[in-house]
């Protein structure tokens, strides 16, 4: 058995979370391989096969799949202290930059320079999401049930069968189907290198030859930690409800994102329909545009995306005017939602990274995964023709079907497709000249050089 905490010192392990926090932009799949490039291949703190078995839990649980990886690793270093550090970490710049870029939003969201810059992120931002269900997708669709799967949940969608409901009969066919046809739901891709190989064989925390004391089934510390996470929901939740009472805005966005949280299969991208319906439609919290830009925000700041619901709370915080301030109703706003989004996600590590730790010889969910990421590509789709939707027409069929801005909004979006797809170009890029194209062409509305 191995003594915990490892020899990598605390002042290593907080620098390192400390930095991650500011450079890890390029959603779920590039942070991922952000820290699987720090950490297993440069540091070689943590061996390959313990990265991907982290991982395989990670993917298969609600919520962003790549701060559940952090938590993870970070516990893995230093105990319970230590995956709380790295989680809060690579949150808090994300969770602070767009609180700050949310106040500017209400304050100055109208002036020219604002909307130029809106009119050129919105459509790269549905290039984005068009390019993450293309990535995925080329990756995981390879047989005719990958590609059935998808195509069912993108007419799920459609006809507003319950997002729960769709992942969990995706997840169910792969089940069944690895059951009695594996051959119609494996996909087989190779995971390993031989430089990965000799990562394995020099990391700090190596393979099934080390035991991490903390890493141990402990009946005590779990029901310890299950009644400190369950207290950690329990009173702020009340809180909520015993001041400003039930049916308020704050007390209605405590009880959605709890929900949420536990709902959010196959990530950010996939969980924003449910969140679009319950934020636009349900409870009118903000519009169709506010959602729009608010992804686009998110989309700029780094840490993981889901980080946009923040965005939700700020907006429905601030329109309720609970505070005197507007600012401070916002930022509570935030705050409220961004708790009962990321908490069960550290709940869900450091219950279950014991168990996780001690079957790492027979942790097989594979297969339900498979199911549900063939789902996720089909809501992806489905996410993209919705943005697209509004992006290209943001009046509706009303307006003229090929209107100046509506051929623009097609330009930027063509034109960050194909800087996506064809030449892989850097995601801050696409955005920033997306929006450099957005600055001059409202210059030229406003000019009267175009006509509108």
């Amino acid at each position: 058995m191995k003594n915990s905490p490892t020899r990598i010192s605390w002042a290593q392990a907080l620098q390192f979370w400390f930095k991650l926090g500011f450079i890890s932009f390029g959603g779920p799949a590039g942070q991922i391989a952000t820290v699987h490039q720090e950490l297993v291949e440069k540091k070689h703190w943590i061996s390959e096969k313990r990265f991907l078995h982290a991982l395989n839990y990670c993917m298969v649980l609600p919520g962003p799949e790549a701060l559940q990886l952090v938590i993870y690793m970070g516990w893995l270093l230093h105990r319970t202290l230590g995956g709380i550090v790295a989680g809060v970490l690579f949150i808090l710049p994300a969770l602070i930059l767009l609180i700050l870029l949310s106040s500017l939003y209400v304050l100055f969201g109208n002036t020219p320079l604002v909307t130029g810059i809106f009119l050129g992120i919105k459509p790269a931002v549905t290039a984005l999401v068009i390019h993450a269900g293309y990535k995925i997708g080329t990756r995981i669709l390879k047989k005719p049930l990958h590609i059935a799967i998808a195509c069912l949940s993108f007419l799920g969608i459609l006809i507003h069968i319950p997002y729960p409901v769709i992942i969990l009969s995706a997840g169910f066919i792969g089940f069944i189907s690895f059951r009695y046809r594996p051959e119609w739901i494996s996909s087989h891709s190779k995971q390993h290198t031989s430089k990965q190989e000799i990562a394995t064989q020099q990391a700090v925390i190596g393979d099934d030859d080390q035991v991490l004391g903390h890493t141990i089934f402990n009946k005590k510390k779990f029901l310890l930690t299950a009644l400190i996470c369950l207290l950690a929901w329990a009173i702020p939740f009340f809180l909520c409800i015993s001041i400003w009472g039930i049916d308020a805005t704050y007390s209605q966005l405590a009880i959605f994102f709890s929900k949420a949280a536990l709902l959010t299969f196959g990530g950010a991208y996939a969980v924003l329909p449910y969140v679009f319906q319950a934020a636009v439609v349900d409870f009118s919290w903000l519009s169709a545009a506010q959602m729009m830009d608010g992804l686009a925000l998110g989309e700029t700041t780094p840490g993981p995306l889901i980080i946009v619901v923040a965005f939700v709370g700020y907006i429905a915080g601030h329109a309720s005017q609970l505070f005197e301030s507007s600012i401070l109703s916002g930022t509570v706003g935030a705050l409220i939602v961004s708790w009962f989004i990321f908490l069960p996600s550290f709940c869900f590590i450091l219950l279950g990274g014991p168990f996780i730790e001690s079957t790492r010889q027979e942790f097989r969910l594979t297969p339900i995964l498979n199911g549900i990421t063939c789902a996720v590509v089909g809501v992806i789709a489905s996410l993209s023709v919705f943005f697209a939707y509004h992006t290209l027409w943001p009046k509706g069929w009303d307006g003229p079907l090929f209107g100046l801005e509506t051929l623009f909004a097609m330009a930027i979006l063509g034109a960050a497709c194909i800087a996506l797809i064809r030449y892989q170009q850097d995601i801050l890029r696409v955005l920033l000249a997306s929006a450099i194209l957005g600055i001059i062409w409202q210059w030229l509305i406003a000019s009267k050089i175009l006509p509108l």
